[in-house]
């Protein structure tokens, strides 16, 4: 909920921070994009650490980077500062309390009926996040000023420290359906588990599914308050509207958890990133009022992170979950390459031609390739559930 929330509202900095140094929307948007592609270049990193020396010391080290982070930003007045700050510690820092190590953790401690739900839950909390601090965050720049804000986001962010005491210790056992535990067999090591990944054809098209889903995540977050200001309505709309999105995915995530035991994982990425597609076409048709921007935010919502969890699932499927946390720490380092790529493209579409009509389109585009990438995918279909005696 914290490290995720956080990130999820750094967009609302983007006019104030561009008014306070002059660095222009572009370099601002760079800094975050930037900030995108480093979270994913943790969780492969994140991962591997905490599946050698386990999650809590990983999220307690993260907790510490991102608090430094937000602390440090109001002190920076160039584009290099703000990547530093925004794009590289607040990121790393992010990246180390997120998906790659926290489900990773749920997953190697449950029985196998049991993750779906918990993944669909861990997922909810980080759109619970999202839902309380967007309106959190734009009342403290309003009420505080952007520097207070950054300052009480970064004391918010050592709240993570005492959680992360609970995940102390690593993961000696894994947990059959039955309750049955078991010594984890040698397998080649991490090094032979990454190289069986990346030959694996299936595992690269579930790759190129979730570059799109951080395209599109990270065009949103970036440029949303952006976007809100050039269809002529009050910046509360755009934290308003990430506050509904988070709301929705709540819903969304924890429906699922639940569809991952009843139908295979693919399917359910192939339909959401297919709704992607006519929810930004029936949003670029319609009149930019506040009511379409949150009913768009109700619709996006509902897919937004709940990608997460059927990716995840595919992803130990796949390859087991001994190395869980690395493996689909890669999956989420293709989520952020597409999220890099989303922020930092919306940047330069809006200063060049006013609008964000180009990436929208591609958008659409991306979404349909990632939809239609997902059926190829080789996955058992489920087992059907015995008759009652």
């Amino acid at each position: 909920m914290i490290t995720a929330g956080m990130r999820q509202s750094t967009g609302l900095f983007i006019s104030p921070l561009n008014t306070a140094t002059g660095v222009g929307i572009a370099a601002i948007s760079f800094s975050i994009a930037i900030g995108h592609l480093v979270w994913g270049l943790v969780q492969p990193l994140a991962g591997a650490m905490a599946d050698h020396y386990g999650p809590g010391r990983v999220i307690a080290a993260g907790a510490l980077v991102l608090a430094t982070g937000y602390a440090l930003t109001p002190f920076m007045t160039s584009s290099l500062g703000l990547t530093v700050t925004i794009g590289i510690l607040m990121a790393a820092g992010a990246g180390m309390g997120s998906f790659s190590v926290l489900l990773g953790a749920a997953i190697q401690h449950l029985a196998e009926e049991k993750r779906g739900v918990a993944s669909g839950m861990i997922n909810a909390g980080a759109s619970v996040g999202q839902m309380l601090f967007a309106p959190a965050t734009q009342g403290l720049i309003t009420i505080f000023g952007w520097v207070n804000a950054m300052w009480a986001l970064g004391l918010v962010s050592l709240l993570t420290l005492p959680m992360a005491r609970l995940l102390r210790g690593t993961a000696k056992v894994t947990v059959t359906p039955a309750g049955l535990a078991k010594v984890a067999v040698r397998d080649g090591g991490l090094r032979a588990a990454v190289a069986k990944a990346l030959g694996n054809h299936s595992f690269l098209l579930l790759n190129i599914g979730f570059f799109t889903c951080g395209f599109h995540i990270a065009f949103l977050v970036t440029h949303l308050p952006v976007e809100v200001a050039l269809c002529g309505l009050s910046p509360s709309v755009a934290s308003w509207s990430l506050a509904i999105i988070g709301f929705a995915n709540i819903l969304g995530s924890l429906a699922v958890g639940w569809g991952l035991g009843r139908f295979r994982s693919k399917m359910i990425l192939f339909w959401m990133y297919t709704s992607r597609v006519l929810l930004i076409a029936v949003y670029l048709a319609a009149p930019k009022t506040e009511l379409t921007l949150y009913l768009f935010a109700v619709g996006i919502g509902l897919t937004w992170l709940a990608t997460v969890p059927p990716t995840a699932s595919l992803v130990s499927k796949l390859f087991g979950i001994r190395y869980l946390s690395t493996l689909f720490g890669l999956t989420l380092l293709s989520h952020q390459v597409g999220g890099f790529l989303g922020a930092w493209l919306g940047g330069i579409a809006v200063v060049e031609w006013g609008s964000y009509n180009s990436i929208w389109i591609a958008d659409m585009l991306l979404a349909s390739a990632a939809a239609i990438a997902n059926l190829p995918i080789k996955e058992a279909r489920l087992a059907a559930a015995p008759l009652p005696a």
